[in-house]
Formats: structure tokens, sequence, C-alpha cells
């Protein structure tokens, strides 16, 4: 197993992730990439705990989607099935399995003040937190994806599921885009991509 994981991972974690899988006995399931999510954890009718992470990402990324979802495991089993998914429970446990893989052996120096800002108080995803996700986003295969907050005001572009958004004004973080073909209003976070269309 660990020979599988290895290549989605930073060298220097391999072990000790491998360690924590045999320990929480988890079922890892390596998946095409999904667009919604990067991972997802599952307590199977068998008893048996799946996770899955998408191929796709980079080491990085692989990394914290993971440590994510075994901290669901570790949580529900610390704290019993009732916690909130992402409450206090899970973050105190993403954080204690997390902060040992903040170190410059694991993680390029450049991320390591972000990481530590980030997992001061963990949030549901990592894209939530642009400025680490833009920084994170820089270690992946190149893409022909911009972020939003790259195009230019009053341009058109096109999201994963094919609508098409003109991009307005800027709210706080947030902007505000108007889907084409309703009219109506939605808020994109400053890291969404996108695929900017021609005038």
């Amino acid at each position: 197993m660990k020979h599988i994981i290895e290549p989605y991972l930073p060298e220097h974690a391999v072990d000790s992730v491998f360690e924590m899988i045999k320990h929480y006995g988890v079922h890892l399931k390596i998946v095409n990439e999904r667009v919604t999510r990067h991972g997802d954890y599952r307590r199977n009718a068998n008893g048996y705990h799946q996770i899955t992470v998408n191929s796709s990402l980079n080491k990085y990324r692989f990394l914290i989607t993971l440590v994510h979802e075994i901290a669901h495991l570790a949580a529900f089993e610390k704290f019993g099935r009732n916690i909130k998914p992402h409450g206090v429970e899970w973050k105190a446990t993403f954080q204690r399995l997390m902060v040992p893989y903040i170190r410059p052996e694991i993680f390029p120096a450049q991320l390591l003040p972000l990481l530590a800002r980030h997992f001061r108080n963990p949030k549901a995803s990592s894209d939530t937190d642009a400025t680490l996700s833009i920084a994170l986003k820089q270690f992946d295969e190149k893409s022909d994806k911009n972020y939003i907050f790259e195009i230019p005001y009053g341009s058109h572009f096109r999201i994963y599921n094919g609508k098409i958004f003109r991009k307005g004004a800027q709210r706080v973080k947030r902007f505000e885009c108007m889907e084409v073909s309703t009219g109506r209003v939605y808020l994109f976070n400053p890291n969404a991509e996108v695929e900017l269309l021609p005038h």
C-alpha cells in the first residue's frame, strides 16, 4: 500500500501518513477528479472507513485533504457521531493531526506561514482560504483556467458545469457575477477557477 500512496505525497510525509492510515483502518481510494470536492470520508454499512481523495491534486493539497478526511474519522471515534462534521471537535482533531506536517522537510517555505495561519482555525475547505488556495495552486500542473480575480471586469467566463457569467464588481472579498442566461447574480470567491471566454 505504501508504494501506492508514495507518488501522491511529499517524500518526508509518506511513512507517517502510511502509519496513520493503518492506525485508523482506512480504506483509501484515489479517484479521478471530482469538481465539487477534493476528498471525502464515509463509514460504510459493514463498518469499514473509506476515504477517497482526487488523484489530480498536487502533493501538498493531497496531504492536506487526506489528513482532513482522517480527522473526520478520528473526531467521530473520539467524540461520537453526533458532532458537527466541521465543528470544534473536528477542527481540534484536524489541527492535532496536521500540525506535525507543517515543517520545511514537507512543505515549501513559502507555504509554511500560510499553513500556520490557516490551521489556527481550519475551515471546512482549504479553498475558502483564498490566499492558501492560490499559493497551493502554483504547485498544480499547468491549466488553461484563470482565477476570477485575474480576469477583467465585465468579461464573460464559463464555470465547470458549462454556465456562462459576466464578471461584476467586488464586494468585500467576493465578486458579483451575473449568469448570462438568467440574469441571476451569484457571488464568487476570488480563487474560483474559470475559463475566460473571448469577446
